[in-house]
């Protein structure tokens, strides 16, 4: 199984995603801010491998804090967690992570600084191989969706990379041919940082799943050729009511296969929606540096001082949704009632 997260020797073990395919190589972190930097640069990327990253840097930051007073270790601990948290906007698990994290400070507040930094490593750890056996549950649930000979699109990385292990919306599929099922799936690219060439093409074909490479705008031909059977993608966040933020492109190809009569599944653990927010419109976007368009590693391929847009996300209306599949079960609409099920 890909490693993508672990805690090591007291510090935080990260897959370099930056590297691959090129080079598999890891990076330790020795101290929560190079575990923000990792989180900033896309070392770790993902919502839930973020929000496992979040709570074992925040674990780090309290093992490294000297002697304090139980109420000066938790305003120090908070503000490591309040640092954390902006990192990245958008990712749902990072923000759910960091909040349990404060949750187990609080129940074991008045506890000696050791004993409370264990259970918080403990608890971090915890969160690492609860996200695994998500993905395990959610794959079961999610795999009789796809029957033998499925010809199945996906979009950016939503695989083990992207979580502490075995994947969300490829752990779907990991699942269905886990049963047997011979599927084969098309990985778009995933501008502008490739998420899918790099990421997903590599997963799949570590895994010996059959997989062609597409760029992103080759889609809509393949669903007009009938060469897509059905479409699933993971989420950084999903409100309410159902409407979904993910890889930018994704509404793109919700659209599209909405023409051509596609189903369109998400495929998301509970902890990345946001029960607060009631329609995508709250969803912060994150918009990245104009250098991920302009360059290509690290060689320009467009004018200099072009002006540049570059959200990272964009959100799919919870209308061009098929189903919404979790650990928990498959989500039908309507979504919204659906969803407060959960809570």
């Amino acid at each position: 199984m890909i490693r993508t997260i672990f805690w090591k020797n007291d510090t935080v073990v990260l897959i370099d995603q930056n590297a691959l395919p090129l080079a598999e190589r890891y990076v330790a972190c020795k101290s929560y801010k190079e575990v923000i930097f990792c989180i900033k640069d896309l070392t770790v990327r993902g919502a839930p491998a973020i929000g496992v990253a979040a709570a074992m840097g925040a674990a780090l930051g309290a093992s490294k804090l000297p002697s304090l007073s139980p109420e000066k270790f938790r305003q120090k601990f908070f503000a490591i967690c309040d640092e954390i948290a902006q990192a990245r906007p958008t990712a749902r698990n990072l923000f759910w992570a960091l909040e349990r994290m404060k949750k187990v400070a609080d129940l074991k507040h008045g506890e000696s600084q050791s004993k409370l930094v264990r259970t918080l490593i403990t608890e971090a750890k915890r969160i690492c191989s609860e996200d695994i056996e998500i993905n395990r549950k959610m794959g079961k649930n999610g795999s009789p969706l796809f029957a033998d000979g499925d010809n199945i699109l996906t979009h950016c990385n939503a695989g083990a990379l992207a979580t502490a292990g075995y994947g969300t919306a490829l752990g779907v599929i990991r699942a269905a041919c886990e049963q047997g099922k011979k599927l084969h799936v098309y990985a778009d690219e995933t501008r502008p940082v490739l998420q899918g060439a790099r990421l997903t093409a590599w997963e799949l074909k570590k895994e010996k799943i059959p997989c062609t490479l597409i760029t992103d705008n080759m889609a809509g031909f393949l669903m007009c050729q009938g060469k897509i059977d059905k479409i699933i993608v993971g989420a950084d966040r999903i409100a309410a009511n159902g409407d979904t933020a993910n890889k930018i492109g994704t509404y793109s190809l919700a659209v599209l296969a909405r023409a051509h009569h596609i189903p369109f599944y998400i495929a998301a653990p509970v902890s990345t929606i946001d029960f607060s927010l009631k329609t995508g419109e709250g969803i912060p976007i994150e918009e990245r540096k104009s250098e991920e368009v302009t360059h290509f590693s690290g060689v320009c391929s467009a004018p200099g001082k072009i002006k540049v847009y570059n959200p990272a996300f964009d959100v799919t209306p919870a209308r061009l949704i098929t189903a919404i599949i979790t650990e928990k079960g498959i989500l039908q609409k309507p979504f919204h009632i659906a969803i407060a099920g959960l809570k």
